[in-house]
Parts: C-alpha cells; sequence; structure tokens
C-alpha cells in the first residue's frame, strides 16, 4: 500500500523548482497558477535567495505549488492513502480531489498571507528537538511558555514561541534532548499566536465546495482518516493553531498496512522520519526530477491498480 505525503514550511530551499520547469507543461502550468494566485512562484522558486523564500507568505503557496508540480510529473497514481505535514496538507487535499490544484493554491495564498501578518505582531519562531522522551521534553516545553507544535515522531519534537523563550531552550534543554535546531520559518505556527489567521481562513474557505476526499486522507491534526470534503476542509482552517501529529500519521499509515511512502517536492523531511519510525516501509523523496524513476518503480510495485 503507498502512501503519498507532501511536506511542511522549513523544506524549501533556492532555486529548488528550477530543475522541474524544464518538463513538458511544467513552466506553463506554472505560470498559470502564479497568475491566478497574484504571486511570481517561477521567480521565487528558481532565482529568490533564502530570506526571500523564508517568507511565509511566499514560502506556502511555493511549497504546494511544487508538490502538485512534482506529483503530476509520476503520471496517474493511485495512493492508498495521501497525507502532509502542516502546510502540506492543502497539497495532499488537492492530491484526494477535495480541492482542485487552483483552488488550494488560492486558499494556502491566503494562509501564508494571514500567517505572515499573524507572526509580525510578536518576534516568534521554531524549533526542531533531536532526541528526548516526549513526556519528558513537552512537560519541559510548557515549563519554558513553549509549545510543542509538531510531535514528528522518531525522536523530534518541534517546539514554538517567543524568541526569548527559544533562547532559554537552548540554554535549557530537556533531559535526553541531544540538539535544538532553529527552523526557516518565520512564525510560532501550530500555536495560539495564529490564532488571528484562523478567522481569515476561515473566511476564505467558505466560498468554496470542497469534494469528498477520492482515496484516504489522513489528518495530522489526530492522524485519523476523514471521509468528507467538509470537515477535510475545517481541518484546514483550524490546524494553523494547532499542534501537527505526524506521530499519530505514521501510527495510522502502519494500521492501513503501507508499505512505501513517496513525499513529492522538495522532498527529504518526511522520508527522514520514516526511515527511523517505520522500519521495513520502502521511500522515496522527490528532490529533483531524477527521483521520479525511483518513484515510479515504487509505485508499479505497491499502488493500488
Amino acid at each position: 500500500m503507498l502512501v503519498l505525503v507532501a511536506p511542511g514550511q522549513g523544506a524549501q530551499t533556492p532555486g529548488f523548482l528550477t530543475p522541474w520547469l524544464e518538463l513538458p507543461g511544467a513552466a506553463d502550468r506554472i505560470a498559470a497558477w502564479s497568475e491566478a494566485i497574484g504571486l511570481d512562484l517561477v521567480h521565487y522558486g528558481t532565482k529568490a535567495d533564502a530570506d526571500e523564500i523564508r517568507d511565509t507568505a511566499v514560502a506556502q503557496p511555493l511549497l504546494v505549488a511544487a508538490g502538485l508540480l512534482s506529483a503530476a510529473a509520476l503520471g496517474e497514481v493511485t495512493p492508498g492513502a495521501v497525507a502532509g505535514h502542516s502546510v502540506g496538507e492543502f497539497t495532499a487535499a488537492a492530491f484526494a480531489g477535495v480541492l482542485d490544484a487552483t483552488a488550494a493554491l488560492r486558499l494556502v495564498r491566503t494562509r501564508g498571507l494571514a500567517m505572515a501578518e499573524a507572526a509580525a505582531v510578536t518576534a516568534t519562531g521554531m524549533s526542531a528537538l533531536l532526541g528526548g522522551d516526549p513526556e519528558v521534553t513537552v512537560p519541559h516545553l510548557e515549563k519554558l511558555g513553549l509549545t510543542a507544535a509538531n510531535v514528528n515522531g522518531a525522536g523530534q519534537i518541534v517546539a514554538a514561541g517567543t524568541l526569548e523563550q527559544l533562547a532559554a531552550l537552548e540554554a535549557d534543554k530537556p533531559e535526553g534532548v541531544r540538539r535544538v535546531v532553529a527552523l526557516k520559518v518565520a512564525g510560532a505556527f501550530h500555536t495560539h499566536h495564529m490564532a488571528p489567521a484562523v478567522a481569515k481562513l476561515e473566511e476564505a474557505a467558505a466560498q468554496l465546495s470542497p469534494a469528498d476526499p477520492a482515496v484516504t486522507y489522513v489528518s495530522n491534526k489526530d492522524g485519523r482518516t476523514v471521509a468528507t470534503g467538509a470537515e477535510v476542509l475545517a481541518r484546514l482552517v483550524g490546524q494553523v493553531a494547532n499542534p501537527v501529529r505526524w506521530d499519530l500519521c505514521m501510527e495510522t499509515f502502519q494500521e492501513l498496512g503501507a508499505t512505501a511512502l513517496i513525499e513529492v517536492c522538495p522532498g527529504g523531511t518526511l522520508t527522514g522520519i520514516a526511515k527511523r519510525a517505520l522500519p521495513g516501509v520502502a521511500t522515496v523523496a522527490l528532490k529533483t526530477p531524477d527521483d521520479l524513476d525511483a518513484a515510479r518503480t515504487l509505485i508499479a510495485e505497491h499502488a493500488a491498480v
């Protein structure tokens, strides 16, 4: 059983879209999406520097566009399940047919702008903690006023809060945590700091007519499968200010009988976690078009017919 997953913010790197635009029809598709959302995705995916694509309002639609573009390059795929980490849930919603590509990109453009505005209120950020026991780490974060915004599994938790709180974490790591790594994001996502963005996203989502998922959709709110488009959309809105439970998503993948996992562009983060948390599950990360053949082989061996 094949699972198709999409990464979240922080996975982007300067120029990562460049090789994908050389594929037939890719440049036209990206140009059409750029016009639809009023953002030059080609520039940001090929020429912009790290600081430019760190901007939440840019990074989020850029990541969703890259994920959709790379998935399209795979050809016809029928995964057993789809899921996304943070903003990657919008990519997954498009995979599942809940929203079409343009609708997903327009909604995520609204999300990025609203979250950037919320992030500008207070200087906040996120840091990954490597190692440690969640039962020890989470209470320690709470003591420092931080939120466990991403519980990713395989010994990784991402803390979010003010820059002062994150500095305190650097100086006072939880027992068992080996390293604290600042992430390339411009805010404390999936925390109460993002509450102002929820209302704006809710207003935009109310204009849409989502379809029910055509394949199994796994929500990163709690790892549960979601059967209706209306609930998928409601969760996309609410997840802006709620923690990501990727660990529970992976538990669900196991329960569903996953045997293979493909992470769309810019892949690497989720496959890295899966290699540690899902032993025996074959993985491919789509970083460049050179990875497409390996992904197609995995699809032939593991996808539904």
